[in-house]
């Protein structure tokens, strides 16, 4: 255990001191930073803009099911997992968040031209009261701003799929995030917060994402990959 902290420290005394890795992590942070602005008023216009539901082969013929928990809960282990993966080497954080950040914005754009509402029988969302998960919770959804009415398509699936294509070199993280992909895509069904359709497109759009954060960050990617020791090339 000593060895390995005294390695982490190591990078980032090494790292922090760099001028271009500074550079990668404040424009990261900044951009991710931005599309949080972005998320946020294009969740309020489509709170403003929502409509009526419609049917769905799948919501429609499924009862409703208390997945609340995992729901709510299961990102935020979920990212905590990443977090603790990627402490240990700073220079994975400006591609995750640069690839985070074009994913918010892209999904931003996608809920200010699709307004459908809610299915009518989603299951009323429960944070439990107080507590430290609760907060954290309230802080995410502050940030995130996620109104119910912002759909398409799902960041519940969305994210960890996105995870998944970043940490592909890495076949632990990928099957991890790959899991998890599926499985807030099946609790997102079963609570019916998001139809059918959200869930499935969200891996056909966050492939296209990740590939074009791909073309845009080449310099970020290739310091991630650097980063847990390979230098395989990414899939295509």
């Amino acid at each position: 255990m000593i060895p390995f902290i005294k390695r982490t420290i190591a990078r980032y005394r090494t790292h922090t001191t760099t001028p271009s890795f500074i550079l990668a992590l404040a424009s990261s942070l900044a951009l991710f930073a931005g599309s949080l602005v972005v998320n946020y008023h294009a969740a309020l216009y489509a709170q403003e803009r929502v409509s009526s539901s419609v049917t769905d082969i799948i919501l429609s013929n499924f009862p409703t099911m208390n997945v609340n928990i995992y729901f709510v809960y299961g990102p935020i282990i979920f990212w905590a997992v990443i977090a603790a993966f990627c402490i240990h080497d700073p220079r994975k954080v400006p591609f995750i968040l640069k690839s985070v950040a074009l994913f918010i914005v892209t999904r931003s754009l996608f809920i200010t031209l699709t307004h459908i509402g809610p299915f009518p029988d989603q299951f009323p969302i429960d944070t439990f009261g107080t507590g430290v998960l609760h907060t954290i919770y309230s802080i995410s959804n502050f940030f995130f701003l996620s109104t119910g009415n912002d759909l398409f398509f799902s960041g519940h699936t969305g994210l960890p799929f996105l995870m998944c294509l970043v940490f592909w070199e890495h076949r632990p993280m990928r099957i991890f995030s790959l899991i998890s992909a599926l499985f807030f895509g099946i609790i997102v069904l079963l609570g019916h917060f998001h139809y059918s359709i959200d869930v499935l497109s969200a891996f056909f759009i966050t492939y296209t994402i990740f590939h074009i954060s791909e073309r845009f960050f080449p310099k970020d990617q290739k310091m991630f990959i650097e980063s847990h020791g390979t230098t395989t090339a990414h899939h295509s």
